[in-house]
């Protein structure tokens, strides 16, 4: 399908219950009207959404495109995060970049499906002498997606990979700086030097952070330096897992830094919670970050997917509602922190506009066959309508067949014999 430009959301219902009208021009909202009563001035842009929920369209404020769907290929150990390093770096080795471009697509695309219009990808820097593959082919499919969705790109080198090569990635497309400055022998170091090169490009970083339950916490250096970088610098903690075993007193500390240094958090608990805690069979931690500390500080935080059937998750349905669901009965989230962590609060993690049915905000929607916010993160409906800058990017329906049992008899009604 093309897109389809979008003048009117017709009997819409909102997250508080509430069933209107949203206008949409210029890839914006308009109005938001009692539902019936916006004159459409256009027939052909008017989407009747009777029986949908209408929400602000997911972000993904971390994946991983150009590892996604390798599981089955890669047939990896379960469990182990150095283990699964190891054995995608084995497997990445004869990939081509035609390879990583056809998965990354695919993966992007799921995304697009159930309602999620922007994406920020760290990519791979490979080691040897063909670094750029996945670099690449991730810019290749930013380009080749524009108008559709919005495509991020992070460098994500390995721990120790000279600067020339990383600045190199830079300059062939990608948009901020990362890596995984917690795996290096001198944690604080790396966090330093991986800093300075955002610096030098004047981009901003968005950095794996402290993926582990016990050990170096990175994050009050990273504070420390980007404190006084200029506001429109992005700068991000993904995974954070370590904030969630800190002593209170200690965290208190670690979050108030976060807080004024104006780092995103991002939290991510499939991944974490599937390689995570292993090491504890009784009492498991559960390998989150600290979402309600974090939340009542005031942090800016957003939670993603991460990665999707790749050796770090042989899971995943890269469906914001399954994450969602997951800081519902894991993050002992209420429903509507839990998508706004999935929608606006990862977009505030990007440095993105607002999205939803607000005057002024960015028409990026998805509509989800059901009544409640409950309903929709319980039964995750396939059944959606996804609208990027105004217009319908993807639309899914569900055609349910049943065979029909007998119809059940009255309690109490006796069959007599002939």
């Amino acid at each position: 399908m093309h897109p389809e430009p979008v003048s009117l959301l017709r009997e819409a219902t909102l997250g508080d219950g509430r069933v209107c009208d949203v206008v949409i021009a210029d890839g914006a909202v308009v109005e938001v009207l009692p539902a019936g009563t916006a004159v459409a001035t256009d027939a052909a842009g008017v989407v009747d959404l009777a029986g949908y929920l209408l929400l602000p369209a997911a972000a993904e404020p971390h994946a991983h495109l150009d590892k996604a769907l390798t599981w089955d290929a890669i047939d990896p150990p379960f469990g182990d995060l150095e283990q699964a390093i190891e054995t995608f770096h084995a497997f990445q080795e004869h990939l081509s970049e035609d390879d990583i471009y056809l998965r990354a697509r695919t993966a992007a695309l799921k995304l697009l499906r159930t309602g999620t219009t922007a994406i920020r990808s760290h990519v791979n820097l490979l080691p040897g002498d063909r670094p750029y593959r996945g670099v690449d082919a991730l810019v290749r499919l930013r380009d080749d997606l524009a108008g559709y969705l919005h495509l991020e790109l992070v460098a994500l080198p390995p721990v120790g990979m000279d600067d020339a090569t990383i600045e190199g990635a830079l300059d062939r497309g990608l948009d901020l700086a990362g890596g995984a400055p917690h795996l290096a022998d001198d944690p604080d170091v790396e966090v330093r030097r991986l800093l300075a090169i955002a610096e030098r490009r004047g981009i901003g970083a968005d950095l794996h952070t402290d993926e582990s339950l016990d050990g170096p916490v990175t994050m009050r250096e990273f504070a420390r330096v980007v404190r006084d970088w200029p506001e429109h610098l992005v700068r991000t903690a993904g995974h954070s897992v370590r904030l969630g075993t800190l002593p209170e007193d200690e965290l208190a500390v670690v979050i108030a830094e976060l807080v004024e240094a104006r780092i995103g958090v991002v939290s991510l608990p499939i991944t974490n919670l599937y390689l995570q805690g292993r090491q504890h069979p009784v009492s498991t931690p559960r390998g989150l970050t600290a979402l309600r500390p974090l939340l009542d500080a005031g942090a800016v935080v957003g939670a993603g997917a991460d990665n999707v059937r790749d050796p770090f998750n042989p899971l995943g349905r890269s469906d914001a509602l399954e994450t969602a669901a997951l800081l519902v009965v894991a993050g002992h989230l209420d429903l509507e922190t839990a998508w706004h962590l999935v929608s606006n609060g990862a977009r505030d993690v990007m440095r993105m506009p607002r999205a939803g049915a607000v005057p002024g905000a960015a028409a990026e929607f998805v509509a989800v066959r059901g009544a409640s916010l409950g309903e929709v993160i319980a039964e995750a409906s396939a059944e959606r309508i996804v609208i990027h800058a105004g217009r319908v990017v993807a639309r899914t329906t569900v055609d349910h067949r049943i065979a029909e049992p007998p119809a059940a008899l009255p309690s109490g009604l006796l069959i007599g014999k002939g």
